[in-house]
């Protein structure tokens, strides 16, 4: 099931947690704070699932989209990089990568839509397309993305618990608010995930655990981040951040308008 990640070039771009957050210093000139960076890319994962149930593409498209804008800004400044474009090109970007392309002038058309007289979030197409150049350069062109739902099926399956599917999967879905997928290889990602299910449904998997030898610290660790977000963030799973924790920090950016 891993021998596969270990391979690719996903498993080469893993960070330290410690890399992952830091703000870069033409964001921090600006007044963001690591909290406010971790808002950011929050609110425009959010942003990002919103336009992909406009344009139709599968979960498979989202994450892998989220995952370029989270690798991007561990590269470059928001300053330089504008989230608000950042985010409708890696969704561009990931329905071309995971097959299942959406016409760039549909992502501008629904952004109108959604965004109505915001003209910070209005783009054309050409915009589309030369972020999507430029986001190719920033992740140095490594565009394969490994993600934790194939080996939760499977991992679920083994365990003998598809009844935890719909929750465990959740789950999984909730952690690309988070930057678990660009520290953690995605099968551990999926056991802590079946972990929290287990243990919130009193599903005992401890001998499943230790006959799969996996690493519990790791998992466990995972866990208490993922338990930790929705103790700290508690974010509207429709709408996601409230106006008034995220507009502030968004005014600090700048923009086109």
């Amino acid at each position: 099931m891993a021998a596969n990640f270990w391979a690719s070039s996903h498993s080469k771009q893993l960070l330290d947690p410690e890399e992952v957050d830091v703000v870069p210093a033409a964001d921090r000139d600006r007044g963001i704070t690591p909290v406010e960076f971790r808002l950011v890319k929050i609110h425009m994962s959010f942003h990002i699932w919103r336009l992909a149930q406009q344009v139709k593409v599968r979960q498979r498209v989202i994450a892998t989209a989220i995952t370029y804008f989270r690798r991007v800004y561990t590269r470059k400044s928001m300053t330089e990089y504008d989230p608000r474009l950042v985010a409708p090109a890696c969704l561009y970007l990931a329905s071309k990568v995971e097959e299942s392309t959406v016409q760039a002038r549909l992502h501008v058309f629904y952004i109108k839509k959604m965004c109505g007289s915001d003209d910070k979030y209005r783009f054309e197409i050409k915009d589309i397309l030369e972020m999507e150049m430029k986001l190719l350069e920033a992740l140095d062109y490594y565009l394969v993305v490994y993600h934790p739902y194939r080996p939760l099926l499977q991992l679920l399956q083994d365990a003998g618990i598809t009844d935890l599917t719909q929750f465990a999967w959740g789950l999984v879905n909730d952690t690309y608010k988070m930057d678990l997928i660009l520290i953690y290889p995605p099968y551990m990602i999926a056991l802590a995930c079946i972990y929290i299910a287990s243990v919130l449904k009193d599903k005992d998997t401890t001998s499943w655990f230790e006959e799969l030898r996996a690493d519990m610290n790791i998992v466990k660790n995972i866990s208490m981040e993922i338990l930790d977000f929705y103790d700290t963030y508690k974010i509207d799973p429709i709408r996601g951040l409230q106006e008034d924790k995220i507009i502030p920090v968004m005014n600090k950016l700048p923009s086109k308008a």
